[in-house]
């Protein structure tokens, strides 16, 4: 019997007692929905296998005292197929014990199951548009994005566990000064000339710098020969670099490409694919941005005021209005978004479908552009934080030797996609990123995430998956047969602790993508994978010979090792089963975080 049964046969009981006038004036609609019933795991197994506090929640309504109440549930649950005993305690908690059989029923809803166990439909029918990464195209992919593309990644990934359909979408930032900032210093880095003082400074500058003037060359173009314009000095008298120039514009075409490929090859490597890679200029070269602001400007959203045409935020909830054109007749950047997320809504054509939400997971710098984002999503007539979410991610801090590895995009000091692959590899790089909440900050030590010990909470999960294979591939050896174990016989302390993890992985798929929180999955399989570890330590599948230092011991010593280590063959058969049961859930959840299950290690 898993958590849900339970759930569904606490409601079951509720409903009797209402009909018997057994829960004093409460009533049918005054109990609670089922998924507001969710049962927990004690922390000390002393108080049963799962704990309620149905009545706590509804004594008041019922206008009896807490216990009183548990214990007119406990009397009918106690009566149930499957639960051993039912006690109550505290100031009211229901404390469940399953008998050894009902508990170790999850082990065959796994294997019947397989990779479906703890999957499902509640988000069925729903389209979410989850956009995630969008780095701007000046540089390579550093490790902020990254972190997004392995939660982004994870989530989308969590999302379709629980039956919606995702748009994975990288918004491509190919219009605007950064992108003019860029193609200058190509320019200057080309002609060996200082960085600008707006500009990029790095290698990989460099390198894009020659790999243009190579390509244009191949295609008959001598880049360098093509016309310039200075683009002054700023207040200090530094350069700026190339101004709007035939040259620049050569550049800046073939240099985003690059970049832009580069950046796409870069995710790929990192098991991250996108459906729709979408160009941020698209918007002003099919005119979504002059069509939207007129939408918005009949609805009464739009003023003109200083020679500057104005978003009327404040009357959807922003802090204050918005220029969206400015005196000078230059767009601002926040007039894309407000196509943008019009777009998302109301386009067609799959991939690209309409989203009922869209989510949107933004860098640190981002948290001023909540308000704006939601007033732009009411002023199109939806509802806020619900047809768009708006995720806020935090900062990381690279360790290398104990020290601080800074990062820069400008300062070319860069710790990129590659540069962390290349360090730790994939599994380490994603597994480590994904299982922090985003809301925190986070230092990635690269000496831990290489090691092969413990403490590297990749390494301890996936090294459960392997011991697992290990051990079928040992009972295969032995030629243990599971097909017809007697799972009651799961009934140590260590059996209970492995079921009762295994049970709870539905709910923490269903939570993980409810709380938009894949690093929920994470913390599962480390304390799936710690329940594991200390069950294959005492319990054997597998019959084992004694060491000679055990030989050695007293003869009662010696006895209980070898009951041990050489359990009767229905018992191992259980075993074995548990045993694939862990495997095939650690497997899914490292598979949702897009991480390799290995068999050995």
């Amino acid at each position: 019997m898993n958590p849900e049964a339970l759930s569904e046969l606490i409601s079951k009981t509720a409903h009797e007692l209402v009909d018997e006038g057994a829960a004093g004036q409460m009533t049918a609609d005054m109990i609670p929905p089922v998924e507001k019933l969710s049962v927990m795991r004690p922390k000390d197994r002393a108080h049963g296998d799962w704990s309620s506090n149905v009545a706590m929640q509804s004594a008041k309504k019922a206008g009896m005292k807490p216990r009183d109440l548990a214990q007119a549930f406990a009397d009918r649950l106690a009566k149930a197929d499957g639960i051993a005993s039912v006690e109550v305690a505290g100031p009211g908690f229901i404390n469940i014990t399953l008998d050894s059989a009902s508990a170790a029923a999850v082990v065959d809803d796994v294997l019947e199951q397989g990779d479906k166990y703890g999957k499902n439909d509640h988000l069925g029918g729903k389209v979410l548009n989850l956009e995630f990464v969008s780095a701007n195209p000046t540089g390579p992919l550093h490790i902020g994005g990254v972190r997004w593309a392995a939660i982004g990644d994870a989530l989308g990934r969590v999302l379709e566990a629980n039956g919606a359909k995702v748009v994975r979408e990288y918004y491509f930032n190919d219009h605007g000064s950064q992108i003019d900032r860029f193609a200058k210093s190509l320019v200057a880095a080309a002609h060996g000339e200082p960085t600008p003082a707006d500009g990029y400074k790095g290698k990989y500058i460099d390198e894009i710098a020659q790999r243009v003037i190579d390509e244009a060359k191949a295609d008959g173009v001598d880049v360098l020969s093509l016309p310039r314009k200075s683009a002054g000095v700023d207040e200090s008298g530094e350069s700026l670099g190339e101004g709007d120039s035939e040259q620049r514009e050569e550049f800046r075409s073939r240099g985003v490409d690059m970049m832009f490929t580069e950046i796409q090859d870069s995710l790929e490597n990192f098991r991250v694919n996108f459906d729709v890679w979408f160009h941020e200029n698209s918007l002003y070269q099919n005119g979504a941005v002059e069509k939207y602001i007129d939408k918005l400007r009949q609805q009464g959203d739009i003023y003109e005021k200083d020679g500057a045409t104005w978003f009327a935020s404040t009357k959807h909830g922003d802090d204050k209005d918005r220029v969206i054109i400015k005196s000078n007749g230059e767009y601002t950047y926040f007039v894309a978004d407000i196509a943008y997320y019009y777009n998302k809504r109301h386009r067609d054509g799959d991939p690209s479908i309409p989203a009922d939400v869209a989510i949107y997971m933004l860098g640190a710098d981002h948290h001023g552009y909540i308000g704006r984002l939601m007033a732009v999503c009411d002023a199109f007539g939806d509802t806020p934080y619900v047809n768009m979410q708006i995720l806020i991610g935090q900062m990381v801090n690279v360790m290398k030797d104990g020290k601080a590895v800074r990062m820069s995009k400008r300062a070319g000091n860069v710790v990129t996609i590659e540069d962390l692959v290349d360090a730790v590899g994939v599994d380490a790089a994603r597994y480590s990123l994904a299982r922090t909440d985003y809301n925190t900050s986070i230092d990635v030590d690269l000496g831990l995430l290489a090691s092969h010990t413990n403490e590297n909470p990749v390494y301890y999960v996936q090294y459960a998956h392997a011991r697992s294979c290990n051990v079928d591939r040992n009972a295969a050896a032995a030629k243990i047969d599971a097909k017809d174990a007697d799972m009651s016989l799961l009934d140590t302390e260590v059996d209970g602790e492995v079921l009762a993890s295994l049970a709870q992985w539905p709910a923490i798929v269903t939570e993980s993508a409810d709380l938009r929180a894949p690093h929920k999955v994470a913390h599962y399989l480390e304390a799936l994978a710690g329940s594991y570890h200390k069950w294959y330590n005492v319990e054997r599948v597998v019959p084992m010979a004694l060491t000679d230092a055990e030989e050695g011991k007293g003869e009662a010593e010696r006895e209980a090792l070898r009951i041990a280590k050489n359990p009767e063959p229905a018992r191992a058969a259980a075993r074995l089963k548990l045993n694939d049961a862990v495997q095939q859930v650690i497997a899914s959840g490292l598979d949702m975080l897009g991480v390799t299950a290995p068999d050995k290690m």
